[in-house]
């Protein structure tokens, strides 16, 4: 009889926590609705468990114990990929999250560092053109001398 009352209580605390901590508007009503059905049918298996075993030989498993088993396999099924799902989620969501920071944040290239990089080819550019009007002057100018000569 005291088994009774703890698995009872422990029933309701499970519900209690589930419902109140449990939710957002986002959080399908089915699921906190199922959770409440599977929570009330494990109070019944506890209060009646001559019930669950006649439930049983109803669906052909041979005991009661094995039916509320084989419904807390499903039930724990359930909860895995419930859970996967909302990791998969979640993780999409953070990752949405990144790239719209990453984006936002995204700082363009700065205007010195453009300059100095366009300055570099400028200075490049005005070196070698420095030196090819030296060499044509010098080319010249030893024209120059060849025909005063």
């Amino acid at each position: 009889m005291l088994i009774q009352f703890l698995l009872i209580g422990g029933v309701i605390v499970l519900l209690v926590f589930f419902l109140r901590h449990h939710g957002t508007t986002k959080t399908a009503a089915g699921v906190k609705i199922g959770f409440a059905l599977f929570m009330v049918l494990a109070a019944v298996a506890v209060l009646r468990p001559a019930d669950v075993s006649m439930l049983a030989e109803f669906v052909g498993v041979g005991r009661g114990t094995d039916l509320v088993v084989y419904a807390l396999v499903v039930a724990f099924g359930f909860a895995t990929i419930n859970t996967y799902l909302r990791f998969k989620e979640l993780e999409l969501r953070y990752a949405r999250l990144a790239r719209a920071i990453a984006l936002r944040n995204a700082e363009p290239p700065k205007h010195d560092d453009a300059v100095a990089a366009v300055d570099g080819n400028v200075d490049g550019n005005v070196a070698a053109n420095a030196e090819a009007t030296v060499d044509a002057t010098a080319d010249a100018d030893a024209k120059d001398q060849a025909r005063s000569a």
